[in-house]
């Protein structure tokens, strides 16, 4: 289950005004494999436990001491992505496209036929129907080359549980598997490292095709230990917290070798880290 929508309607209630900045078929199983350009064949590849700061709202503070951001796409300057490279950081670009977002530049680009129901909490953003697999991927595509342009080492693509949400279309979990296995791939063809949104019940699935996880609450809604394959598998999970205390959910945290942070409800720069 995804709690983006839960948190969302929380942010859009307590943060009215707010822009939509925060809230992401493969032919082939593994890395490696003939479908991944040699051109692209090394990507960056995080390790477990390494430290994160994921900020979608505000000027992006480069002072803080994480070795990995994780910030938006359309919003972050190429200029930002070279500061932190110069500081030894690792930067990741976070994409909607489970969605369509009203007011990003590329947003005509979305054909009417495939814009689905408005997102829970965010009305500027409706649900596109994923099952047309080419006409998201031109889409991703392009994005995915600005990401690379601006040097970008990674990307964290939202909104892929669609077959769990209502999103105006009919999709299986067969079909979101094709998807994202689609989206992993391409990815990984231009070089950039690739996270799994949530999408906790297609994880042990879907492990081998992703470099890292992006969890938001899996303390709160007691579900982080369906995010051992990818410690198994030597892949960090990123994991966040809005609302429960550090004391609470730490001592699991360290446990489970989870890189877990508490933040705000408008992710901006603010950061609490486990002791």
């Amino acid at each position: 289950m995804n709690h983006r929508y839960v948190l969302f309607t929380l942010v859009a209630l307590s943060l009215a005004g707010c822009g939509s900045a925060g809230t992401g078929a493969r032919d082939v199983a593994a890395h490696g494999t003939a479908s991944v350009t040699a051109e692209a064949s090394s990507w960056w590849r995080p390790r477990v436990g390494v430290s994160w700061q994921w900020q979608l709202s505000g000027k992006i503070d480069t002072s803080v001491k994480a070795s990995v951001f994780d910030v938006d796409m359309f919003d972050t300057p190429k200029s930002t992505v070279t500061a932190l490279h110069k500081k030894g950081r690792k930067v990741i670009c976070y994409i909607d496209i489970g969605a369509a977002e009203q007011g990003r530049p590329d947003y005509g680009k979305f054909p009417k036929s495939i814009l689905g129901k408005k997102v829970d909490g965010w009305p500027q953003e409706r649900w596109v129907d994923i099952r047309q697999v080419s006409v998201v991927q031109r889409i991703w595509s392009a994005r995915l080359d600005q990401c690379k342009a601006k040097g970008f080492d990674g990307v964290e693509p939202d909104l892929v549980d669609a077959y769990q949400n209502k999103s105006g279309f009919p999709v299986t979990a067969k079909q979101q598997l094709a998807f994202n296995r689609m989206l992993s791939r391409v990815a990984h063809q231009k070089g950039l490292a690739v996270g799994l949104k949530n999408d906790l019940d297609q994880i042990p699935t879907l492990v081998k095709d992703f470099d890292f996880a992006v969890n938001e609450q899996c303390a709160e809604y007691k579900e982080c230990s369906a995010l051992k394959p990818f410690i198994k598998a030597g892949k960090p999970v990123f994991h966040a917290e809005y609302t429960v205390p550090l004391s609470k959910f730490c001592p699991e945290s360290k446990k489970l070798r989870l890189s877990s942070i508490r933040k705000t409800l408008d992710l901006t720069a603010k950061r609490q880290t486990c002791p």
